[in-house]
């Protein structure tokens, strides 16, 4: 067959062939495939080909991935000379305990995150703008795993006992496995989101991922190295954090985009009674893991604190969701949490859209 160069989409038979001795003709012409058409595409569900980018039917998804790609960096930018020095001669042993927990916590995390958008959520998707940018992600997690492993071999921490505290550490396995079930309940073969069991499956572990575990558990869960910062201590570690809450800002916000289109193109709204055991098992969790954390006060952030600045931060995932606030009344604990948490001073950085990444660059204080 010859490609008609003039319309590419219609392929001409060769003028000499003659129909076979079985009666089928190749002298026909071959029915081209119907062009992508962007109002043909959908988040899950959908029929289109999955290797053709434009035209955009999600053109936001394509730029998430542009803006993440200007937060390019490695944890190898970040000088950590003096946070060696803090650990060892300034943080007190509740300072330690603080520090090498919320790490133990974070580098299975990152790992769970990767697994979920990378072989659960991606393989799912019916639209490549939208892969694409969960690829980006993939790797954004990869390279968080790296920070946490080059911040503990860096402090010269037992890294064999930091990393297994996730298993023999209750308050810290707890969070992990409410993670790993959601993971499970769509980590499977048979899976079939055209069915309402399935979808509701996909949906709720998708808010999951993005409102509890990396909109609010991860978002709240580097203030302890945060508030270590606040006293000029660990500061190596928390701008690592800094670079890694600008990934995990747009991965949320990214997550929340998608479940919100695949709740209006598939009709489909979350029980209320599941959300609401969804969002009691997180506080659960990060209620025991606080106090886990910071059994005593650390000079300016406690336990309780960190309790209700989640109950804070799941309100605002709820309302960005378009759902019902999980903790009406829950207060601000930790006022200055967004400014720390933020390159730009003036701005709520999670709230905003992403204009201030600098391949390579250190934040500048």
């Amino acid at each position: 067959m010859q490609l008609n160069w003039d319309d590419p989409l219609t392929i001409q038979p060769k003028a000499d062939l003659a129909p076979q001795a079985n009666g089928r003709d190749d002298h026909q012409v071959i029915q081209a495939m119907r062009p992508v058409r962007a109002e043909d595409k959908k988040v899950i569900n959908g029929h289109t080909d999955i290797n053709q980018l434009a035209p955009f039917k999600y053109p936001w998804a394509w730029e998430y991935f542009l803006n993440a790609n200007k937060n390019h960096w490695t944890p190898l930018d970040i000088n950590m000379a003096q946070d060696v020095h803090d650990y060892h001669h300034k943080l007190n042993p509740a300072e330690r305990h603080v520090y090498e927990n919320v790490l133990a916590y974070l580098t299975t995390s990152d790992i769970l995150a990767m697994r979920n958008i990378g072989l659960a959520v991606m393989e799912k998707m019916s639209a490549p703008e939208l892969q694409i940018y969960q690829a980006r992600q993939v790797y954004e997690e990869a390279l968080h795993t790296w920070t946490y492993q080059h911040c503990i071999e860096t402090l010269g921490l037992d890294q064999s006992e930091i990393y297994n505290r996730y298993r023999v550490v209750p308050a810290i396995n707890a969070k992990i496995q409410l993670a790993n079930r959601r993971l499970d309940s769509i980590l499977r073969s048979d899976i079939d989101l055209a069915q309402r069991d399935a979808l509701n499956d996909f949906v709720m572990a998708y808010i999951f991922f993005a409102a509890v575990f990396e909109g609010s558990w991860f978002y709240n869960g580097f203030s302890p190295i945060f508030a270590l910062q606040r006293r000029g201590l660990m500061k190596g570690t928390a701008e690592q954090l800094q670079y890694i809450m600008r990934d995990e800002v747009l991965h949320a916000s990214f997550g929340i985009r998608v479940v919100k289109q695949i709740m209006k193109e598939e009709d489909y709204r979350p029980d209320p009674t599941q959300l609401n055991t969804m969002w009691q098992e997180a506080l659960e969790a990060e209620s025991a893991y606080a106090h886990h954390l910071l059994p005593q006060p650390i000079l300016g952030y406690s336990a309780e604190e960190h309790i209700e600045q989640f109950r804070h931060i799941a309100n605002r995932r709820a309302r960005q969701l378009g759902l019902e606030e999980p903790f009406p009344g829950a207060q601000n604990a930790l006022p200055w949490l967004d400014e720390q948490a933020n390159l730009r001073k003036e701005k709520n950085f999670f709230e905003t859209r992403v204009t201030e990444y600098q391949s390579g660059g250190g934040l500048r204080w």
